[in-house]
């Protein structure tokens, strides 16, 4: 399968051609929208589904063969936040909170483009590491913290911002949903394969319908925060995400999985990022770091962010 194959592959599966139907529904003002219970629904599912399946294959799995992608993914945790503040201050020339706002996103991950990753490798014919879940777990808190310090906010409380993060539904859907994986192990998902398996693409899919609804109202941010978000959202998605792809390579991951550290690291929060963001720094824009997370870099990485970093990881080999 060649380049071409894999980007026609990926803009051509219903996840990403739900992504734009919605974004098309919310530019042409349909009446077209999610009742939030339902949105609330997905996301439970979603995560929950994540974090089990990803426990049954940590069940399965070594504590060496752990050991060094967990490294890997906490180093990528501390280093991605300094990159985009640093490039948010001399680039966007935005002030200390607002760049430190967007650090708190390109530091934490988005769990849907590791899902839209897992997708597309899966139809490449990859295989994948089974303790890649764990790896989105680890990587969702260290860089938020990051953030809030680089911001050195006086008078703030940047522990409540973090109790936030570690009691909020991502992180204990993911990890309580690894924890359960991995205490019922192979046993447990057969009782539950049917509700967790086969229909996870289809809830995927709607769930991307909505966040193209999301997506295309924050296009409307541009006018107040400048066209330099696009840029910036996409370099730093290529940067980390090239950076994801070789230090996956260094710890031993497969093709599939080297693709998906890649489109982790290149990715951005847009669920547990804002919640902190919004305690820790209220001052901060959210039109910028919203803008610049959801109607950028997520996009871009959903299109051709995904298909680029899986032909770096075909060049380096697995």
């Amino acid at each position: 399968m060649d380049a071409v194959d894999l980007v026609r592959l990926n803009l051509l599966s219903p996840m990403v051609l739900a992504f734009f139907l919605g974004a098309a529904a919310r530019l042409l003002q349909s009446d077209l929208a999610f009742p939030e219970a339902l949105y609330t629904a997905l996301s439970i599912y979603l995560l929950f589904a994540i974090g089990f399946k990803g426990g049954v294959e940590l069940s399965k799995t070594t504590a060496a063969a752990v050991l060094w992608p967990v490294l890997a993914t906490l180093a990528l945790g501390l280093g991605r936040p300094l990159l985009s503040y640093v490039f948010a201050r001399r680039f966007l020339r935005v002030n200390r909170i607002e760049a430190a706002a967007l650090a708190a996103h390109y530091g934490s991950v988005s769990a849907v483009t590791f899902l839209a990753a897992l997708g597309f490798v899966q139809a490449a014919g990859d295989r994948v590491e089974g303790f890649l879940p764990t790896l989105v777990a680890v990587l969702e808190v260290p860089g938020i913290v990051v953030a809030l310090l680089l911001a050195k906010r006086k008078g703030g409380s940047p522990g409540a911002a973090l109790r936030e993060v570690l009691t909020g539904k991502s992180a204990v859907l993911l990890v309580g949903g690894l924890l359960v994986g991995f205490l019922s192990g192979e046993q447990g998902m057969k009782q539950v394969a049917a509700f967790f398996v086969e229909p996870f693409q289809g809830a995927l899919t709607l769930f991307l319908m909505d966040l193209g609804m999301v997506a295309a109202a924050r296009l409307r941010s541009f006018r107040d925060v400048g066209l330099r978000l696009v840029p910036y959202g996409i370099v730093l998605a290529l940067v980390h995400g090239v950076a994801g792809v070789y230090l996956g390579h260094l710890v031993g991951l497969s093709v599939g999985g080297k693709t998906v550290f890649g489109a982790m690291a290149a990715s951005a929060s847009y669920i547990a990022a804002p919640a902190a963001v919004r305690i820790a720094l209220p001052e901060a824009n959210p039109s910028v770091y919203l803008a610049a997370s959801l109607a950028v870099t997520f996009p871009f990485n959903l299109t051709l962010g995904i298909p680029l970093y899986h032909a770096l990881a075909r060049a380096l080999g697995g």
